[in-house]
């Protein structure tokens, strides 16, 4: 099988269509982090690396020298099949997850390739075949009841059936629900995120507030401080509606925490906390075994790491409305090809890989790494 050659790494500015914001941070623009792998035959895989000084601790900069340091060590000239290299990037380099998550997508999309299949059915294997559908839901960044009520309405005409509510310390969350539903009725899913906004008391409050009004919230995403467990399964046991744990998963044996603590009903699975797909299946297949529910999320990402997860979603959890929504925030794609939206519908496609072309004409970005091999060695 065709070696990998070539590994650069990519960085594209891109707008976004609305302020994002969140309990812990506001942005208007994305930098896309992007990696390429290019085997010996001319075929590129792609990955990306969602940077956030407040989730991983990386910026562009650390991507750039962990993928021309010990991640283009572990990958240069060998083959994107290899079945060792999972395990060898996760012992690459302590940390930098977002970093092993883009090299490792990389791989896999150009493994997919140099077999003809795409991601999805290659993770599925014996010829099966994966869904080309998913759905997602929609962010509403956290604002006043109004603006809330608002962003819902303009959401729901445009064809979303399942809203995520972004909660602060700064807005009345219970008036923002009730807003919300009112606005867009009873047929809209409402999900809550407080991105570990409250303490335990507060997120008991908030939540028992919403299950009196009958507000039918169907899930609420990490109510409190991710190293907080016990205070997490305190909240899980006091409440009737479903809590997801989010910052507080990274890898299949923080699953298994939540899980034997009973810490959370759900788990939101991302490939920029797990490290890569590798770690991120092994995480959705240990929530499973324990009976906890499994969503695919996102960062604020482009269309090259929102359609890898689509494709791991789509071999593992085709049935559920994911959390994916992070590339239609931003203006343009830096990239052609990958996953296409109508509403809330996410289609994969039928290339192989993730379906990525190339770089989008317009896409104007900074080389700063590009990591040649030759006969194994990076030169």
């Amino acid at each position: 099988m065709s070696v990998v050659e070539r590994m650069r790494v990519l960085r594209v500015s891109s707008p976004l269509v609305r302020p994002f914001v969140t309990a812990v941070r506001r942005t208007d623009r994305l930098d896309v982090v992007l990696v390429e792998a290019t085997d010996a035959d001319g075929r590129v895989g792609w990955g990306e690396a969602a940077v956030s000084w407040r989730v991983t601790g990386e910026s562009p900069q650390s991507v750039a020298a962990a993928v021309a340091g010990p991640l283009g060590d572990i990958v240069g000239g060998r083959g994107a099949g290899d079945p060792a290299l999972a395990d060898d990037l996760a012992r690459a380099i302590w940390g930098n997850a977002a970093a092993r998550s883009a090299v490792a997508c990389a791989v896999a999309d150009l493994a997919a390739r140099q077999r003809g299949l795409s991601v999805a059915e290659a993770l599925l294997g014996n010829g099966a075949t994966a869904p080309s559908r998913l759905r997602t839901d929609m962010t509403l960044s956290t604002a006043a009841p109004a603006e809330l009520a608002e962003q819902a309405i303009a959401h729901v005409a445009a064809g979303f059936g399942c809203l995520k509510i972004k909660a602060s310390a700064d807005h009345d969350t219970v008036a923002g629900l009730r807003a919300v539903r009112a606005a867009v009725g009873a047929e809209v899913s409402l999900r809550i995120d407080a991105n570990q906004a409250w303490d335990v008391a507060t997120a008991i409050r908030i939540i028992r507030t919403c299950e009196d009004e009958g507000l039918g919230i169907e899930l609420v995403e990490q109510p409190v401080a991710a190293p907080d467990i016990e205070g997490l399964a305190g909240v899980t046991a006091a409440v009737g509606t479903p809590i997801m744990a989010d910052e507080a998963v990274r890898t299949e044996s923080d699953v298994r925490v939540i899980a034997e603590r009973g810490a959370a009903d759900l788990v939101n699975i991302k490939l920029a906390k797990t490290g890569g797909p590798a770690e991120a299946v092994a995480a959705a297949r240990a929530a499973r075994e324990h009976g906890l529910g499994v969503v695919f999320g996102c960062m604020m990402e482009s269309p090259v790491g929102v359609t890898a997860t689509a494709h791991l979603a789509a071999a593992l959890a085709p049935e559920v409305v994911h959390d994916l929504d992070a590339a239609l925030w931003l203006q343009r794609s830096p990239v052609t090809g990958g996953i296409r939206s109508e509403a809330d519908v996410l289609m994969l496609g039928d290339g192989c890989g993730l379906g990525i072309d190339a770089l989008a004409s317009d896409a104007d970005a900074d080389v700063l790494a590009d990591i040649r091999v030759h006969q194994g060695v990076c030169a």
